[in-house]
């Protein structure tokens, strides 16, 4: 497998790069990230590849070490940006660096390959997503406590139908592996596409 820190460098010019195809409408479409348009989410995923360690302690402290906070902070000052800098910025920063390069960087990879989806998903503008990144998303996911997958797949069991990936014990959930990363991560999108007994109490914990 390829060094996740590389794959999440794939990821980002692969977002850069569908950016780079939309139009001005899509840019203020709503995302599946609940209040974020999609140059919202463009905005996020390099905002904390800006900051170094003093000022992002200084910014978590500020949002009283909220993390929501902390990342609409981050959103509001990609507001002042056009969507041409936008992409510059994406670009800039493919690389990851800072607080995205824990575990490895699968927290820049993961947080990448959701929010590409949720862009993709809201505008109708499907993809696969490559496998070896798909895998390893979905490898960090169940234990990125900054998302709500721990609590969804608690006491479930996820198997991917089109990669090697399986996770859990418990009542089965069952799909695509993109569906089931979305679903994890809290997106509602992503349970039209997955089947099982399991399926019912993963809704549930989403619908909350």
């Amino acid at each position: 497998m390829a060094a996740l820190k590389d794959l999440a460098t794939e990821e980002r010019r692969d977002l850069a790069d569908f950016l780079d195809t939309l139009t001005d409408d899509e840019w203020t479409r709503p995302s599946l990230c609940p209040g974020w348009s999609v140059r919202d989410v463009a905005g996020h995923v390099p905002s904390y590849d800006l900051l170094g360690w003093p000022a992002l302690l200084s910014l978590f402290a500020r949002s009283r070490f909220s993390l929501s906070r902390c990342n609409q902070a981050g959103v509001d000052r990609s507001r002042r940006q056009s969507t041409d800098e936008l992409v510059a910025t994406l670009r800039a920063h493919a690389v990851p660096r800072g607080v995205t390069t824990m575990f490895g960087s699968a927290i820049a990879l993961t947080d990448a390959v959701i929010h590409h989806q949720d862009i993709r998903r809201a505008l109708d503008r499907p993809r696969v997503v490559p496998e070896e990144r798909l895998v390893a998303a979905l490898d960090f996911t169940p234990r990125a406590r900054a998302l709500p997958a721990p609590t969804n797949i608690r006491g479930l069991r996820a198997v991917a139908t089109d990669v090697d990936w399986s996770h859990g014990t418990g009542p089965e959930v069952r799909g695509p592996g993109e569906a089931i990363l979305v679903a994890l991560a809290g997106r509602e999108s992503g349970l039209a596409d997955l089947t099982g007994p399991g399926l019912d109490i993963l809704a549930a914990r989403l619908r909350r």
